[in-house]
């Protein structure tokens, strides 16, 4: 008989647990939150999804259609890649209980019509790829509840008109990519893009569309190109229009603009949005007090500040002890940091007349001054003592003190040339007579050359 406690009720409990959200399927791959399916031959969604799945990778299958409530078992999920399937519709209701999604990837699929029930429900959603589609049409509600929505890529696709208006500062307070080149797009409602908020403006992208020649497009894109959008120095060529629609007279308009010397676009655009810039530079620890002054006469506006580093800033957002926005719209930060740098972009809203105004800020916080011995003239100064050294070293040796030198050795004594001499080395006295016949050696003497004179020495 065994002790210890009976497994029987933990393993009716392990049973009763719904085995979709503990098993990964097995054409997935399946690694820590992170779900790969992707190239698997899906031709639907697979039955069983981890339930704690934040990416879900489903690219380069054959899905069709999602239905509703498709994901409504994957409660955390934040980022979506459907890319490269053959998704034409999307039923109403696909992503309910998915409203954390924040990154959606749609893109080179078979879709046509985006409808305005799409998307529903996906307020905290970043980033939304629909490019190379078959898009002809954008309903206008497609975006409205997309509240948090960054960068939307709507490029490579065949859409002839864009509900502009139904971006505004305060339905897309964030939106500052919005990319819809390569489309078939030919006259567009100037006022309506004329009327988007600065941040939105600053990251269109409309190259590569057929669009017609005419003063109203111009004018945007010359303010725009004065401004130095991103988009237009990126793009310059693939900025054209055709004369009178005709697709054979194409101009690049920003390089070429001799078209429209009669076009009016040297005075301020009679424009909602009027955008100042500007440039403040700052030391680390300074207070710093930016102006949101515009072109707007009213006493009665509101201000919103988008910042580079804290994001949407209003009145009723202030959370930080450090950030004040007075009434006036000035924006005060007390102590700036470098991540503050950056671009702030000030919105200016009349309500009464439904007329807004933007100004912009260009922050560069500086590291604080350093004290004039810094670390760069610490190195040099530790380098001219270390060639000083080398130098004393080098030269300054013992063997090379002029008070050390060495005494030149003795010279020899020199023989002078003299023939009494001469005839006492070679004639031998008779006492060494004896000791030449005994050795058999004669000696022989051979001048050597000295700093002093020739001498001679005996060799052998």
């Amino acid at each position: 008989m065994t002790s210890g406690v009976y497994p029987g009720p933990l393993l009716l409990l392990l049973s009763l647990l719904p085995a979709s959200h503990q098993t990964c399927p097995s054409m997935c791959l399946c690694v820590s939150d992170i779900v790969s399916c992707s190239a698997s031959g899906l031709s639907k969604l697979p039955k069983s999804l981890p339930s704690y799945s934040v990416t879900l990778d489903l690219s380069h299958n054959h899905l069709s259609w999602l239905g509703p409530g498709s994901f409504t078992r994957i409660p955390r999920l934040e980022n979506l890649r459907m890319t490269h399937n053959q998704l034409s519709s999307l039923s109403q209701g696909a992503f309910n209980n998915a409203s954390g999604l924040r990154y959606l990837d749609l893109s080179s699929n078979k879709l046509h019509v985006v409808e305005q029930h799409y998307f529903q429900g996906l307020w905290r959603l970043e980033e939304l790829l629909l490019y190379n589609n078959k898009i002809t049409q954008i309903e206008a509600g497609t975006l409205i509840g997309l509240s948090s929505l960054k960068k939307a890529y709507f490029s490579l696709n065949q859409i002839t008109h864009f509900p502009f208006f139904s971006i505004q500062d305060h339905s897309h307070p964030f939106l500052a990519m919005l990319d819809l080149s390569s489309n078939r797009m030919s006259r567009l409602p100037w006022e309506d893009v004329k009327a988007l908020p600065g941040l939105v403006q600053r990251g269109l992208y409309l190259h590569n569309n057929s669009l017609i020649c005419d003063c109203s497009m111009y004018s945007v894109f010359w303010h725009w190109d004065l401004r130095g959008y991103d988009s237009l120095k990126d793009f310059t060529d693939e900025h054209t229009c055709t004369v009178y629609g005709n697709p054979r007279a194409s101009i690049r308009f920003l390089r070429h603009s001799r078209l429209f010397q009669n076009c009016t676009v040297e005075k301020a655009v009679s424009l909602p949005v009027t955008v100042l810039l500007s440039n403040v530079l700052v030391s680390e620890g300074e207070r710093v007090r930016l102006d949101c002054q515009t072109s707007l006469s009213s006493t009665d506006l509101s201000f919103t500040w988008i910042s580079p580093s804290k994001g949407y800033i209003t009145q009723a957002t202030i959370n930080d002890t450090l950030i004040s926005l007075f009434p006036n719209g000035t924006l005060e930060i007390q102590a700036a940091k470098v991540n503050d740098s950056g671009l702030y972009v000030c919105t200016a809203l009349d309500i009464k007349q439904a007329l807004n105004a933007t100004r912009e800020v260009n922050v560069t916080v500086l590291l604080p001054a350093v004290e004039p011995f810094n670390t760069g003239y610490t190195t040099l100064l530790g380098c001219v003592v270390t060639m000083v050294c080398i130098l004393i070293y080098l030269y300054m040796t013992p063997c090379r003190c002029s008070c050390c030198k060495q005494p030149k050795p003795q010279a020899i004594p020199i023989s002078t040339y003299d023939p009494n001499t001469l005839t006492s080395v070679f004639s031998p006295s008779v006492r060494d007579q004896h000791r030449i016949q005994t050795n058999k050696h004669v000696a022989f003497m051979e001048a050597m050359i000295s700093e002093e004179g020739p001498e001679w020495t005996p060799e052998s």
